[in-house]
This record gives structure tokens, sequence and C-alpha cells, in this order.
């Protein structure tokens, strides 16, 4: 497990570009927040968190899946960056940060299908300028939500 990439993975690249595109200006690897986000914007007081649907649990994903051997090993490793996860979320929410987690299933797709990619887009930017209050932090739900408000 030494040789996986935890910092400036390809996916990470990849948002940091989009972002950057979309003019927005960030920390990387923000040590000063619990959890060191991925990326942090400082004006819109903004932690994004790219996380590997392997290693973080992604639910109902198909690149999640479980290890066949030593099985008590690996429950307990993925348990454990679960658990993780969800203490950082709520001592950023209680710091007042913003958190977004963006999934590697979800920028696979992203680099597949521009359409998606376009709506997937603006729904981050709804997010990091907070245009809506969402209680959902997962992107893609917030996508469903929306197309189905627009139905």
């Amino acid at each position: 497990m030494a040789r996986i990439k935890s910092k400036n993975t390809k996916p990470e690249i990849h948002i940091r570009k989009l972002l950057y595109k979309m003019g927005y200006r960030y920390r990387v690897n923000y040590s000063e927040l619990p959890g060191t986000p991925d990326i942090f914007i400082l004006k819109y007081n903004t932690a994004i968190f790219v996380n590997g649907c392997f290693w973080h649990r992604h639910e109902n994903c198909k690149i999640a899946t479980f290890p066949k051997t030593h099985a008590e090993y690996w429950e307990k490793k993925f348990r454990r960056n679960v658990e993780r996860d969800i203490e950082v979320r709520e001592k950023l929410f209680e710091m007042d940060i913003s958190v977004i987690t963006i999934w590697e299933c979800e920028i696979n797709r992203m680099r597949k299908n521009e359409e998606y990619k376009e709506k997937y887009l603006r729904v981050l930017r709804d997010r990091i300028e907070r245009v809506f209050n969402y209680e959902e932090e997962d992107i893609s739900v917030q996508m469903e939500i929306a197309e189905e408000s627009m139905q």
C-alpha cells in the first residue's frame, strides 16, 4: 500500500484543472484544516475532497469492490476510512466550512460524457458559491434532485 498515491493523483489534477479554468483559485492539500482537504477554496470557505471509490467506499459504485482475500483486514480498514471521512466532515461543518466530495467514478464519467460534465460543473459551481443550500454533499445526488425539480 506504500505505492498508493495520496496526493496529486490523476483525478485530483483533473479537477484542479477544471476549477482553474472555471476561474477558481485554491490551495492544494491544505494542512491547516482537519483532514487536509485535497482542494480548499479560501474565497468561498469550501473544502473539496477527491475520493477514490474503492478506498472511501462509494455506495452503489461498481469501483468499490471488496477484495476476496484477507476480508477481515479490508473490512476493518474500509470501516476506519469511512469513519474518518465522517469525523473530518463533521469537524469542517462545525467550522462553517462547506464540504464537497467528488468521486472517482464521477470524474471518469465526466471524461467520457461532455453533457454530463457540463451539468456536473454547473452544480459544482452552485455548491462552491453556495447558490443553493444543499443538504446532500454528493454532487451526483444533487444533479438528480435538480433534474427532478426541472421536470
